[in-house]
């Protein structure tokens, strides 16, 4: 999001102000240590700064808040869903059969919490050459799609290893700011869409 430095300080209530770029509000805890200062933290401490980070920040009012979180099924997963009440968990992974196992441990823990899974997004999906565009699936073609099946949780976005995001992404730029017609963009966009109406298919069913 190419956002640096300390979070200021609001007047009122002493609450940290997120950081915004691209009319996107953000806070982390990279933030808040310094570039590479190691965040050893387990227990209290974790619980801590996610009551911190959740409730000790000036949010502008939110339409959706996004909740990056490391994998695995740790301290940081449990708090958040014990802290506040979650829409839904979107499970991120890549095609080997490593990460596969741990999106499908990440699917049973919120499951036996009671959080809605929307579903999975494959990343690094396929290669797309830079020179003549042709997509090749360097980490097979169908673990994703047949993990999903096996989970009974839709497959709802594959991301593609390619460069130009990945250099996007170094320069703090999203894909869909850089380059907003490319193909790239698009892929991001109709995730975000998928999302969305999942999302919306949810609260009209609790209705």
């Amino acid at each position: 999001m190419n956002l640096r430095g300390e979070p200021e300080v609001s007047s009122e209530g002493g609450q940290l102000v997120p950081l915004t770029n691209y009319g996107i509000q953000c806070m982390s805890m990279g933030f808040l240590v310094g570039n590479e200062d190691p965040v050893v933290w387990r227990g209290l401490m974790v619980m801590k700064a996610v009551q911190q980070l959740l409730y000790q920040v000036a949010w502008d009012p939110l339409d959706i808040l996004v909740v990056d979180m490391p994998p695995g099924t740790g301290d940081v997963q449990l708090s958040i869903g014990q802290l506040i009440p979650i829409s839904g968990a979107l499970i991120i992974t890549t095609p080997q059969e490593l990460s596969l196992m741990d999106a499908r441990r990440g699917v049973n823990m919120f499951r036996k919490v009671d959080i809605p899974v929307l579903g999975l997004v494959q990343n690094m999906s396929y290669f797309v050459c830079p020179k003549c565009e042709q997509s090749t699936h360097i980490f097979g073609t169908d673990s994703g799609q047949q993990a999903a099946d096996r989970m009974g949780i839709p497959l709802v976005g594959r991301i593609p290893l390619n460069a130009g995001i990945c250099t996007a992404a170094d320069e703090g730029v999203p894909i869909t700011v850089s380059h907003p017609k490319g193909p790239e963009a698009q892929v991001y966009r109709t995730l975000a869409r998928t999302v969305l109406s999942g999302l919306q298919e949810q609260s009209e069913t609790k209705e």
